[in-house]
């Protein structure tokens, strides 16, 4: 491991028990009848247990003394109905562990899904998706196995350690100082090595993020790596990847492990003294033989506890190391303050660009744009690639703030305007529509079961859907792939339209979406831009000169600034403006195809 990766672990610092807690109170407290239930079949288990080494002495002694068959019967009767009574309870209470478990990390996913939603477009840009499943479900998963095993085991293993001790304590002093003696120094080991793997064990966390971060990204372009020739590359790279995973995963191992190490080896050793000690009082007679063999019983039962809570030592390295990551994604803040809350007024939306500056990382992208679009205005938004035209709508969800200046809408500057109402009154379609998997109903509104299906259908018919849902199986129902594959280009850009007239908007962006459709879908495609424009303010970012001919005014981009922006009519009459030559360039082409057609 090189020297950067070693400063990096020595920088994170151990959780404090409050961070333990603070986590574990918020999202266990909740379950706190399944935990009743479980510390009440924890303590009969433990009872019965303690109870077997006992009546196996009874056995022992009854044995050796000649006793009465009837009493050896009974006793072994009893033995099998503790023996099964202990299995039955430790399953229950496995199983309710387990649920207090998923039930208390599903609210953490939530909560940290929730909370990284509402995190800036700086965040997310900075991170892959791959990056964010492991940190979201990885790291959690992880959790919900310390959860459900953990108040089981740990619990439990105390409880019976300590019942364990006090029947020593009375059969005979000296064996109970001598076996507590031995518990106290086993704890102690687990006490002072209990943070040893943590920043090992964080760094493989951080690893692993990296592996899915690398898989997916290489998977999304997997049909361009396979054209360009590049898999020798692709793969190298993973092989560099799996192998700083392998190192940081060894090395977390090996510490984890230390533990278990330490411990099993003071097991032994206790076993061994414990053995000569048992021997020498029975051959002296100051025990019996059921006795000694009741000391050994309750000896090797100290080895179950023991070897759990041990285990459960190693789970909160792992655990520990998880929860510092999930502390950590909790703590981030946006980039973006929260404004005044402003509400926005309905209808169509009125634009004002006020000296407008913004940049990526120093590097400027919008410099200095100023202009103003009256409600229902069209604009076409026009420029090469790289010029700002995306930038431009982003600043209008507030995906991110200017660096100077001010964006308003209906006189509102998008800072102070409330999150919520701000995106719920712009609405955007774009090239590439994003599916889930899931219905039709769900893809369209997003999962909100607020909006009734007869509306659904009217916005599906007034798109000219009505056939589409109809031909479906399971009509609204019908499952929808993640990929789209059960839908045509043109279908799943029309289901865009759909979440655009459910949204209701004052303000619509965009984006070229007519780029990827026939011709027969784009006609139904124009037909609902018509009604879907009317009483609205829309920006089209085009790519194509014949998008924008529906536009009221034509903006043109040019490294950030406006290089014109005017009344479309006016532009296109103007042989000296910009967008008149990209017109007559656009006819010329179009004459020289047709010729070579």
């Amino acid at each position: 491991m090189n020297e950067g990766t070693e400063t990096q672990q020595q920088n994170i610092a151990p959780l404090t028990m409050g961070q333990y807690r603070a986590l574990l109170g918020k999202y266990l407290k909740p379950q706190w009848r399944k935990a009743l239930v479980m510390a009440g079949l924890l303590l009969t288990s433990i009872g019965l247990q303690l109870l077997e080494p006992q009546i196996l002495r009874f056995f022992i002694d009854t044995a050796m003394a000649q006793g009465a068959l009837q009493l050896l019967m009974n006793a072994a009767v009893v033995y099998l109905l503790a023996a099964v009574g202990i299995q039955i309870l430790g399953a229950f209470a496995n199983y309710l562990g387990a649920d207090v478990g998923w039930t208390s990390t599903n609210l953490v996913r939530q909560d940290l899904a929730k909370h990284t939603m509402q995190l800036d477009m700086k965040f997310h840009n900075s991170r892959t998706a791959g990056e964010m499943i492991e940190r979201i479900d990885g790291d959690v998963t992880a959790l919900s196995d310390f959860f459900s095993q953990f108040s089981v085991r740990v619990f439990g293993g105390l409880l019976l350690l300590a019942g364990i001790l006090v029947v020593l304590w009375l059969e005979n002093v000296w064996v109970g100082l001598a076996l507590t003696i031995f518990v106290i120094l086993e704890f102690s080991v687990l006490y002072y090595t209990r943070h040893r793997a943590v920043p090992a064990t964080r760094l493989e966390r951080e690893a692993n993020a990296k592996i899915f971060g690398f898989i997916e990204e290489r998977l999304a372009g997997l049909e361009d790596i396979r054209a360009n020739g590049g898999g020798a590359h692709a793969m190298y790279r993973f092989n560099y990847t799996m192998r700083d995973f392998y190192t940081t995963s060894r090395k977390a191992w090996m510490l984890r492990n230390t533990i278990w190490m330490t411990s099993y080896g003071m097991f032994v050793l206790g076993m061994t003294v414990t053995i000569a000690a048992a021997i020498f009082l029975v051959t002296r007679g100051s025990i019996t033989v059921g006795t000694g063999y009741l000391v050994l019983q309750y000896m090797f039962m100290l080895q179950g506890p023991i070897e759990q809570i041990t285990q459960q030592m190693q789970t909160l390295q792992k655990v520990t190391a998880s929860i510092g990551r999930i502390n950590e994604l909790f703590a981030m803040k946006s980039d973006l303050p929260e404004g005044k809350n402003l509400a926005l007024p309905t209808g169509a939306i009125a634009i004002n660009f006020d000296h407008v500056n913004f940049s990526y990382d120093d590097k400027p992208t919008l410099k200095d744009v100023s202009f103003t679009l009256k409600p229902g205005t069209v604009l076409g938004l026009l420029g090469r690639t790289g010029s700002g035209k995306t930038t431009l709508t982003r600043l209008l969800f507030r995906f991110y703030d200017v660096t100077s200046g001010s964006v308003r809408l209906n006189g509102v500057d998008v800072r102070e305007a409330a999150l919520k109402d701000l995106h719920s009154r712009v609405g955007m379609v774009t090239q590439e529509v994003q599916l889930f998997q899931a219905s039709v109903r769900d893809n369209l509104t997003f999962f909100d079961s607020s909006i009734p299906d007869e509306r659904i259908q009217n916005v599906l018919t007034e798109l000219g859907l009505a056939e589409w849902l109809e031909s479906l199986p399971e009509h609204l129902d019908t499952k929808i792939s993640a990929a789209g594959g059960n839908l045509s280009a043109g279908e799943a850009q029309l289901l865009a339209f759909a979440r655009v007239f459910l949204k209701d908007p004052g303000l619509i962006i965009l984006d070229e979406p007519s780029s990827r459709l026939d011709p027969a879908t784009e006609k139904r495609l124009e037909l609902a831009l018509n009604k879907l424009l009317k009483g609205r303010t829309a920006i089209i970012i085009a790519h194509r000169l014949d998008t924008v001919q529906r536009a009221d005014e034509i903006m043109i981009l040019d490294n950030g600034s406006i290089l014109e922006h005017d009344r479309r009519e006016k532009l296109a009459s103007n042989p000296r403006s910009r967008f008149y030559q990209l017109l007559q360039a656009g006819h010329s082409l179009d004459e020289e195809l047709e010729e070579l057609a």
